[in-house]
């Protein structure tokens, strides 16, 4: 609502103020305040200042609104982390820089004025869209305003108003403009390719014990072995506490006894359905089906297949309307009802299979009903043990005596990598819970981690015990992969050198089928491409070669996969007319003109930052974010 009580009565400058005025404290190039300003001032744009109340609203409602868009509150330190408090300074101070300078062309609105802007705004209009004053004072004060200070703020809002529309509101895009826009955006071009895979290439064969050398050396810092950190933990989960053997029989069997509709399944019955226009027709059919017809005899005759009729495997509770399941439960096996007079029309039904009760005894649910009581008594032994695990660490106990002194295991893993890989590169087995790789490396040895959450209940404790730094490996050590990194630097040379030679020969002027007759390839086409849509083998790359060049011209680029090169020429290219009075160059020319209009602003507010200057009262602004305590 604060972003409603600062826009303008409907006019476009709103919108602009919301998608332009955000700078941060790095593009003004200042400082904290001097001395002589007031303590209750967060910034000063020449003689004009924003008040630090004026920030912690807007701050505030900037900080709830990302909050709302990721589902929960931010802590300050996470709006800070955002840039939350800049965004929110940033607009505000772009908006006393208007009013600073609407004061030095001494602009004004007339009070009368003032007063039909207020009284139009739709959010102090009752339901019959006239102006209600009590509305005005109810959302002023849920906004915590006073209505002087609302009437000041928007007068200020009219007189920015008046200040953009002089300096931008008239700016149209030119004709011109528009004209080049649509021809970038609407061409289209065709081209024809070579794709020049491996396969032509064929093998790569091994390198020379010096060729292969030279190359380990110059590439040695891709086969360096990374760090790698070995760890401990302890897991305190239900799993982890869950003692099935304490569960008694006698407490299985009262948990059975009361949870015995989970291990029961009622009566069902297969039952089909027909339904009639009217009680006439249904009657009608009944009266055939006594006579000797079975409900299959009536399902011919009205062209029904099983899918018509079928309702499935029903209980007495699934019926939606109670009359038919208590006829249908009424009815033995392979009987067909008289008419039924249902909720929503008349039916005959008729029982194809009846399906018993079946509960299933209590020998066949014991291990997994124990098991249940199991956790569920360990779930509430989690919280007191927190507390005792967390006051053992906080005396110095390590891990290992965490876990003997409760019967918790402690898990030692292989050593891994930043990637959670291990020296073999497989994948280590660790807990599956974000933060524990990368808390691992951002800890050392002998530092006591921040303890884990695992799901809604668990919780894990880790140390690190080893670092293992990194290291340059020697080539006997990873030779195949130097040999495999190898062929792949080389595969990709010869495959350049190839397409670089087709290339030169396209330019030179010879048709891509005659080199593709010669190479043995086949000459592949592509039309209708687009700027930013590959399409094929053609990726982003081959995309901007096609526009990058007139009619006729050639490029060789990679190909979408990466792993061949493509030849291309472009063969034809269209550019449709912008028809100037079309839809779409309207609304191309609205959003040009836009901004053109949003540029020409953020230009004059920067030059009127420069000029005027701000400065930041840095120390009130952090107290309102509430920086200032939580560094203490």
């Amino acid at each position: 609502m604060l972003d409603a009580l600062r826009k303008g009565a409907g006019t476009w400058i709103a919108k602009i103020f919301i998608a332009l005025l955000i700078f941060s404290f790095a593009i003004w190039g200042v400082t904290d305040f001097l001395q002589g300003f007031g303590q209750n001032t967060a910034a000063r744009v020449g003689d004009t200042e924003v008040s630090l109340l004026d920030f912690d609203r807007t701050y505030r409602q900037d900080l709830n609104r990302f909050g709302q868009q990721l589902g929960r509150p931010l802590t300050p330190s996470e709006g800070a982390a955002l840039g939350i408090p800049q965004q929110s300074l940033g607009r505000l101070v772009a908006e006393a820089a208007m009013n600073n300078a609407a004061n030095e062309l001494k602009l004004s609105v007339s009070d009368e004025r003032l007063a039909t802007i207020i009284q139009s705004d739709p959010a102090f209009q009752s339901s019959s869209g006239r102006y209600d004053r009590t509305r005005l004072q109810q959302v002023l004060q849920s906004n915590g305003y006073t209505e002087d200070e609302y009437v000041v703020q928007r007068r200020h809002i009219a007189e920015r108003s008046q200040l953009a529309e002089g300096i931008a509101g008239s700016m149209k895009a030119p004709v011109a403009y528009l004209e080049a826009l649509n021809a970038y955006q609407s061409e289209s071009r065709n081209a024809e390719y070579l794709l020049i895979t491996a396969d032509y290439i064929g093998e790569i064969e091994d390198p020379a014990d010096g060729d292969l050398s030279t190359y380990f050396e110059d590439n040695k810092a891709n086969f360096k072995a990374p760090e790698y950190r070995e760890i401990k933990m302890l897991e305190l989960t239900p799993e982890a506490l869950s003692r099935p053997g304490d569960i008694v029989e006698e407490d299985a069997l009262a948990e059975y006894e009361r949870r015995k509709e989970d291990f029961s399944q009622p009566e069902r019955r297969r039952v089909r359905q027909m339904s009639f226009p009217s009680q006439e027709a249904a009657e009608e059919a009944a009266a055939e089906l006594q006579g000797g017809k079975t409900f299959d005899d009536l399902m011919t005759e009205r062209n029904l297949t099983n899918n018509d009729v079928s309702l499935g495997e029903m209980a007495r509770a699934d019926f939606l309307d109670e009359t038919l399941g208590d006829t249908a439960f009424s009815l033995a096996e392979g009987e067909t009802s008289g008419a039924v007079d249902g909720r929503f029309s008349t039916v005959v039904l008729n029982v194809e299979e009846i399906l018993p009760e079946d509960v299933q005894p209590f020998e066949e649910v014991r291990d997994t009903i124990v098991t249940e009581l199991a956790s569920e008594q360990a779930e509430r032994e989690i919280l007191d043990l927190l507390d005792e695990i967390e006051d053992a660490r906080a005396g110095g106990a390590l891990l290992d005596e965490v876990g003997e002194r409760f019967s918790l295991q402690v898990k030692s893993p292989e050593a891994f990598d930043a990637s959670g890989l291990s020296m073999s590169r497989s994948t280590v087995e660790l807990t599956e819970t974000d933060g524990l790789v990368s808390g691992a490396f951002d800890s050392d040895i002998g530092i006591e981690n921040d303890v884990i959450q695992l799901g809604n209940q668990g919780f894990l404790w880790y140390e690190v015990t080893k670092v293992i730094p990194a290291r340059d490996r020697t080539l006997d050590e990873v030779r195949e992969d130097a040999i495999a990194s190898w062929k792949r630097d080389e595969m990709a040379k010869r495959l350049g050198e190839a397409a670089d030679a087709s290339l030169a020969k396209a330019e030179s002027g010879t048709p891509l089928a005659n080199l593709a007759t010669e190479m043995g390839l086949e000459v592949k086409t592509a039309d209708d491409l687009r700027r930013n849509n590959p399409l094929g083998d053609l990726g982003q790359e081959a995309i901007t070669a096609v526009f990058n060049g007139p009619e006729g011209s050639a490029a060789t680029t990679a190909s979408a996969d990466g792993n061949s090169r493509v030849v291309l020429k472009v063969t034809a290219t269209s550019r449709p007319e912008l028809e100037a009075d079309s839809p779409e160059a309207a609304a191309l020319g609205s959003q040009l003109s836009q901004q053109i209009q949003e540029t020409l602003l953020g230009q004059f507010i920067s030059d009127q930052e420069r000029k005027s200057g701000v400065e930041i009262n840095n120390v009130g602004i952090s107290q309102v974010i509430g920086l200032t305590q939580q560094q203490h």
